[in-house]
């Protein structure tokens, strides 16, 4: 299969967010869903950009079955680790169901690894739900481990009005 990998512009917002709906279905969370197009054209193309992406790319002739050359992407960010230093946040990796397993997945976690790298960080950060074992695998098999269960290290969060009350002190 012939696919190509690159950085996203403007023009790719309409596919991620389709993607990252996707995304959310396939995790059975597309309700948390709040982000449109707009949302990430005003925050992944600013001057302090909150996140850069990568796409998969078909040629037209291999597009999906629904029309579509985007049928991959990876969100990530640069973060710091007050052990490690220098960090790369992979907040998304996605691949069309028809065509996973067929290295485009791999592709693009490389590329981030890649990035991350070229930008000085010596660690690559996810988090993959407990019971998708397609990824854990994947994961594992590309030489990551699973912190939560090494480490005993938890993701935690704090939004909406319980974040507005930690804010003021509320709490």
């Amino acid at each position: 299969m012939d696919f190509s990998i690159r950085a996203t512009n403007l023009e790719d917002c309409k596919d991620v967010a389709r993607m990252i709906l996707e995304l959310a279905e396939y995790e059975k969370v597309s309700d948390q869903v709040k982000i449109t197009q707009k949302d990430l054209e005003q925050d992944g193309f600013i001057k302090n950009p909150f996140f850069h992406g990568i796409v998969a790319e078909v040629p037209e002739e291999q597009k999906t079955k629904d029309g579509h050359t985007k049928v991959g992407y990876a969100l990530y960010f640069y973060t710091y680790s007050s052990w490690k230093g220098r960090s790369v946040y992979m907040e998304d990796l996605y691949v069309m169901p028809e065509l996973r397993g067929k290295g485009i997945g791999k592709a693009l976690m490389s590329k981030v690894a890649q990035l991350g790298l070229a930008a000085g960080c010596n660690q690559l950060n996810f988090t993959v739900l407990d019971w998708n074992k397609p990824s854990l695998d994947f994961y594992l098999s590309q030489g990551c481990w699973d912190v939560t269960t090494d480490m005993g290290y938890h993701c935690m969060r704090c939004e909406g009005d319980s974040l507005e009350h930690l804010a003021q002190g509320d709490l």
